[in-house]
């Protein structure tokens, strides 16, 4: 009878291994003590201590979910296949190839007989650890399981835990002596694969066959648990090597586990959430809010759901969409076993309040979960709220935003060594955020840093960030199943997802996929969205939980809107289901009088004309326009007609400060709290970051001719906030379309900027759409519509209606536009973007069907680095992000005048806050200038902010040249680039 708790050495004596074989395998390496703290640590300990994270891992952190389906597939003994799959991992270190990497190291292996010959120093030529253990196990499971399907979906997870997962000819290696050639090596190789298994609790390794197969997508989140539990027991100093194989046993593994578990404040989420005792309870009671007729129509869906699907909601701006999406969360949490919830924003500004109020209803869970919410985006430092709980400052007074003076943060956490032919990267478990000590900042009550390290952050219990983090889950990149694993135990929310462009919305489709197959429910939220776009969502996510590459199951059409779409599966059957009865919106449809206001002028001066003549007797006007230039005339126009303060500028051109300074104010004075403060006249001139998730109330409305659902979103902002006080010329809602004037034959002519955003055919649908409530645009004399007159649109009745024709087959322009032409123009522009983004999906097409994740990295890894990565899935043109300092005499000062020294330096926090205050990005078209000209000062060398952020340096005149172009900052107006 073997002790499967004693040490190492008395499993394999009592396992009969020959006292020659016992001492080779108590020589085998597996941590080197040049790179593990000092302290040689044996194979068969990391092994151990790999398993021992599993287990911990299994107990506090894996969803119930993901437990149900490991036993299932391993005939009821989840917990124990679990340890052993992750311990196995590194089984191919036992090979010539990765034992003779450390002469140290390598000198008592051959001293117990074990011997290679000469191994190839040609980088291309070496034998990867992991994949040599694919190579050594995969065999032995087809042999010792009698099952080739079984072995297949295995060996794979061995293969690819250096992150990425090769195809089966990759198994080769170059030759035999890199793998282990004779009966020597072979024994050896044998015993570490048998002496890990009779020590986790196994009797041998037929007795580890899985009774059945997990899908493809399970096996990606499973990958990515052994990723973790690997990088977890890699951490030095708290698994301090061991050189002794008397000293190392699955006992003592536990107890490290343990105790590293503890120091570095890992947990999970709900871990076994219970059902809420009332339906509408996770609206009435955790969130407080009395359920409109939408709300609860969500709710209802999800109580009602047969097993976990997608829910693609749509009702309108302003409906209270995500707090009935957290509400359902709840719900699908509990009746299927999930553990946390991502919630998906379009951008990192929509980021910032939808975190802080996910914070406010993961306290009513439990006050704890508070320090497990990660926000995910480059400028979360400078959001209060998650300094104040992951960095230990102080809290924010109030209740109110966190946003926060926003910059690009580079966690102090490199690039993972993904080389995998020497050993293991360098996985530091130092706190990403050290305490003012230099210590980690570690605390059983506090944040778990380590999930701020690189590719960690969706492994939180909950999270809030871009959409690029879901998407990243569906690229072609290296430890893409560390991502993967961070959604597969949530409910996710994506908010906004029309948002998402064509080039996007390929990796959405491919990430919707694989979260179908992998039984993550999935919530979708969109105010203006396409029925092409809501059909297309539905198939992927089918195609996922049926397993095959093309699914096309119709949706039917929804009684209304607002509506809630169902898409699951049940016995291997598509079930599609929508709101079979109209819904109520909580607010009754209200008319909305459109008229033209023809202008192309880039300027703007017949816009600043009009706008001010709307607002002269009073008013609370907003202008979205197209062109941050255009933003910039139109503003400085108002202030010569004397609005000085009453006006507003917001675009992307402000440093972070000042656009957070104006952003928070906006909210103040037209906010749904507003109140007494709402100005009697005011005007807000801003480009697209007040198309959504802007919660704002203006009387009249001026944009630029956009894409219909993105003028619907811009209309979203009008009249929006019930009980707003307004004049008698405001109280009926006016939306005047600039941007564009009659050509000939009347023909809508199109600013320049807003043809090369959007394209021509969706501008000229939208054209034909306005002309419907207003008239031909040549009849136009931009005047407003006259009280009590007929108008067209309807809002919300009418926002489905219209979405569904702009991006309907039929054509709606007026014959002599040039629609086809436009329209073939725009799907050949449309169709290249696809193929682009085909070029990093995670899967083809026509492999998707395939049962294991043998291959999937068949063409490498596409994105070296976060920034390529998000290159990789938003395809727009390559942009800088730099701060803005000025030079003066004898040294530079930050934007706001806080002095920084001779050379720049930054000597604390709070300089360092101010300093980044000054943050932008540049225009495209300044890329290549700022690459070539601009460096970080010298002063940030060494600072984990700043050491890698350019500056901008500003003489004293406030300007510099960057290339060909002259560029100020103008406190008021932002960036000013002069073109020459």
């Amino acid at each position: 009878m073997v002790d499967h708790e004693g040490s190492i050495v008395t499993v394999m004596e009592a396992m009969g291994l020959s006292p020659v074989v016992v001492r080779r395998v108590s020589r085998l390496w597996g941590k080197s003590a040049a790179r593990n703290g000092g302290r040689t640590h044996l194979l068969l300990g990391h092994l151990l201590d790999t398993a021992a994270v599993a287990g911990v891992m299994w107990d506090r952190y894996v969803s119930a979910a993901f437990r149900r389906r490991l036993d299932e597939v391993s005939g009821g003994r989840g917990k124990l296949w679990f340890m052993w799959v992750c311990g196995i991992h590194d089984c191919g270190k036992a090979c010539p190839a990765f034992q003779a990497m450390d002469a140290a190291e390598a000198a008592p292996v051959l001293a117990s007989g074990l011997v290679w010959g000469r191994l190839a120093t040609d980088r291309r030529k070496k034998w990867r650890h992991d994949v040599a253990g694919a190579a050594l196990l995969k065999p032995r499971l087809v042999a010792e399981w009698g099952s080739a399907e079984s072995a297949a979906w295995v060996w794979p997870l061995v293969a690819g835990h250096h992150g990425a997962f090769p195809s089966l000819s990759g198994l080769q290696p170059p030759n035999r002596e890199v793998q282990g050639s004779g009966a020597d090596w072979a024994e050896v190789q044998r015993a570490v694969v048998d002496v890990f298994t009779r020590a986790v609790g196994f009797e041998d390794l037929a007795d580890v066959r899985p009774v059945g197969a997990l899908r493809k997508a399970e096996q990606l989140a499973l990958s990515g648990m052994i990723v973790m539990a690997d990088w977890i027991a890699s951490d030095s100093s708290v698994f301090r090597g061991l050189g002794d194989a008397g000293l190392i046993s699955l006992a003592g593994s536990r107890g490290r586990a343990e105790v590293a578990w503890g120091r570095l404040g890992l947990r999970g989420g709900w871990q076994g959430l219970s059902l809420p005792r009332e339906r509408l309870g996770p609206l009435t009671g955790r969130i407080g809010v009395i359920p409109r007729a939408s709300q609860r129509e969500l709710l209802e869906r999800a109580w009602s759901m047969p097993v976990p699907g997608l829910l693609v909601v749509e009702a309108p701006m302003g409906e209270g969409k995500t707090k009935a999406a957290l509400a359902a969360a709840e719900v699908l949490a509990a009746r299927f076993g999930l553990d946390g919830v991502f919630v998906a924003m379009p951008t990192q500004a929509t980021s910032d309040p939808m975190y802080e109020q996910v914070l406010q209803w993961v306290r009513s869970f439990d006050p704890e979960f508070e320090s497990q919410v990660a926000l995910l985006h480059g400028r979360r430092r400078f959001n209060a709220w998650w300094r104040a709980i992951w960095e230990g400052k102080p809290r924010p007074d109030g209740d109110g935003c966190g946003c926060g003076h926003a910059a690009e943060q580079s966690v102090g956490f490199g690039e993972d060594d993904y080389g995998a032919i020497d050993e293991d990267a360098g996985y530091g478990m130092q706190s990403a955020e050290p305490s003012a000590d230099g210590a980690p900042a570690v605390g059983a009550d506090g944040p778990a840093h380590w999930f701020l390290g690189n590719k960690r952050g969706l492994l939180t219990a909950f999270a809030v960030g871009t959409i690029d983090h879901l998407l990243h889950a569906a690229t072609r990149t290296r430890h893409v199943m560390l991502r993967f694993a961070g959604l597969a135990g949530k409910v996710v929310v994506v908010d906004e997802v029309h948002a998402a462009d064509i080039y996007m919305r390929q990796f959405l489709v491919e990430a919707l996929r694989w979260l179908g197959q992998a039984g993550v429910p999935v919530v979708l939220l969109s105010a203006t969205l396409p029925p092409a776009q809501r059909q297309l969502y539905v198939d992927a996510y089918l195609s996922g939980v049926l397993g095959v590459a093309d699914v096309r199951e119709v949706v039917p059409e929804p009684a209304g809107y607002p509506c809630v779409t169902v898409a699951c599966g049940v016995g291997g059957r598509a079930v599609v289901e929508t709101s079979r009865q109209a819904v109520p919106s909580w607010r009754e449809s209200a008319p909305v009088a459109l008229t033209w206001l023809p202008d192309t002028d880039p300027a703007g001066t017949r816009v600043a004309e009009v706008v001010w003549e709307s607002v002269e007797d009073g008013g609370v006007a907003l202008v979205v326009v197209n062109q941050v230039s255009r933003a910039q005339g139109i503003f400085e126009a108002l202030r010569e007609k004397g609005l000085g303060g009453e006006v507003h500028l917001l675009h992307a051109r402000l440093c972070a400060a000042h656009r957070a300074d104006r952003t928070a104010e906006c909210l103040r004075l037209m906010g749904p709290q507003a109140g007494g403060e709402r100005p009697h006249r005011m005007v807000v001139v801003a480009t697209q970051l007040a198309e959504q998730s802007f919660d704002v109330d203006a009387d009249v409305l001026f944009t630029d001719l956009a894409p219909a659902d993105l003028l619907l979103q811009r209309i979203g902002r009008l009249h929006r906030h019930s009980g707003t006080r307004r004049r008698g010329v405001h109280r009926v809602p006016r939306v005047l379309v600039t941007g564009v004037e009659a050509g000939r034959d009347g023909v809508p002519e199109v600013l320049w900027a807003s043809r090369a955003i959007y394209g021509m055919w969706s501008l000229l649908r939208a054209a034909a759409l306005v002309t419907e409530a207003a008239g031909p645009l040549a009849a136009a004399d931009g005047q407003s519509v006259p009280l009590g007159e007929p108008v067209a649109w309807s809002i919300p009745a009418d926002v489905p209606g219209l979405v569904a024709r702009a991006y309907g087959d039929a054509e709606v322009c007026p014959d002599g536009w040039g629609e086809a032409d436009a329209w073939r123009q725009w799907q050949d522009r449309e169709l290249k973007r696809m193929g682009e983004a085909g070029n990093y999906l995670l899967c083809r097409p026509r492999e998707w069907a395939f049962p294991t994740l043998e291959g999937l990295h068949y063409a490498g890894s596409r994105a070296a680095s976060e920034e390529e990565l998000d290159a990789v899935v938003r395809d727009g043109e390559s942009t800088v992000e730099v701060v803005i300092v000025r030079r003066v005499p004898g040294g530079y000062r930050a934007v706001d005048g806080t002095w920084l020294g001779v050379h720049g330096e930054v000597d604390d926090d709070a300089v360092t806050d101010r300093l980044m205050g000054g943050t932008l990005r540049l225009p495209a078209a300044l890329t290549e200038a700022a690459r070539a000209g601009l460096r970080p000062l010298p002063g940030w060398s060494g600072r984990p902010w700043l050491q890698y952020l350019p500056a901008l340096v500003l003489e004293q005149e406030g300007a510099t040249l960057l290339g060909k172009d002259r560029v100020l900052y103008d406190d008021d107006l932002g960036l000013v680039v002069e073109r020459r």
